[in-house]
């Protein structure tokens, strides 16, 4: 019975990782004028689920390290309670996060998961060297350098005349290409973390449940993917498509050099981070949008934490 809750409490996470972040990558599309929002979201998914594919070739480390062990104990981490509480703290959290319109990060849910399971498990449950060297640098790190990256990389681009402020052909063919870029590697980056959850069931195999957690992305980010996707292509910064293309690149080469060292980068918070070193250069950027949504940034991961925390504890009164 416990198995089948995992399983259903993994793919609402991955259910709403695709309503939240499916349209990250394309939204500069939309906010440039360049597309409409279904086109945006049909390249969106394909482009996410040839990502997904991309994954299965080689995620262990992703896997290793979002399955919780070595951030806690191994047997509390293969226990289905602890899994069950992570996805289902997760998913709830990325659930009103989305609903509210707030780009946030999947990552940061799953970590918060894994957090405060392990803490309403045993006190003294976490590893805080793996918390911080695996977790923590990474994510807080990978934003600060999407924002200077972000400005550097609009400013060679302009120059070169590959960023014009108004459209060509060249131009949308190479914004096309760009936010499938950051789709794809949105989809291989997130994939695995959310796997991860579901290879502790012993019926699964990491393929089967990688193909689990691709549909489910893709329903997501088909049906439910609309009022995230206002926030991003409208109200962080003013958007032409010379900009969008230059965040576009940023976020594409960071999330895929980050997946191939095995980081756990946030797409959300590289996406977000390049649109406003952008915003910042060009005195564009939306603060009124951008401080709430730095704001859910902070709030989510101990949202989760304390969701999970409760959720673990509930399910051991029953098992």
């Amino acid at each position: 019975m416990l198995t089948a809750f995992i399983l259903l409490a993994a793919l609402i996470v991955a259910y709403a990782n695709g309503a939240n972040a499916n349209f990250k990558g394309v939204a500069s599309l939309f906010g440039s004028g360049t597309t409409g929002y279904w086109p945006c979201v049909r390249w969106a998914t394909l482009a996410t689920a040839a990502g997904c594919i991309a994954a299965l070739l080689g995620s262990s480390v992703m896997l290793q390290a979002f399955s919780g062990k070595g951030l806690v104990p191994g047997d509390l981490a293969a226990q289905p309670v602890f899994l069950f509480a992570v996805a289902a703290g997760a998913g709830l959290a990325n659930l009103l996060a989305t609903r509210l319109g707030f780009p946030v990060s999947t990552t940061h849910m799953l970590i918060g998961g894994l957090i405060g399971a392990g803490l309403a498990a045993k006190t003294d449950a976490l590893n805080y060297a793996t918390l911080w060297e695996t977790f923590a640098k990474p994510l807080l790190l990978a934003p600060c350098v999407a924002v200077v990256l972000g400005a550097v990389m609009y400013g060679v681009l302009k120059t070169l005349r590959l960023a014009p402020d108004h459209r060509t052909r060249t131009l949308d063919a190479l914004h096309f290409l760009s936010a499938g870029a950051v789709c794809f590697a949105r989809g291989m980056n997130d994939t695995p973390k959310m796997a991860a959850l579901l290879v502790g069931i012993a019926t699964l195999s990491t393929r089967s449940a990688m193909l689990l957690i691709a549909v489910s992305m893709a329903v997501g980010g088909r049906i439910s993917a609309r009022h995230v996707a206002d926030t991003l292509a409208h109200k962080i910064t003013g958007m032409n498509p010379g900009q969008g293309f230059a965040a576009n690149a940023t976020t594409a080469i960071l999330v895929i050099l980050g997946t191939l060292k095995g980081l756990p980068l946030s797409t959300t918070h590289v996406s977000v981070g390049a649109l406003l070193g952008i915003g910042i250069t060009t005195r564009q950027a939306k603060w009124k949008t951008v401080i709430p949504v730095l704001a859910a940034w902070v709030i989510t991961l101990p949202a989760a934490a304390v969701l999970a925390g409760l959720i673990y504890k509930l399910g051991k009164l029953f098992t």
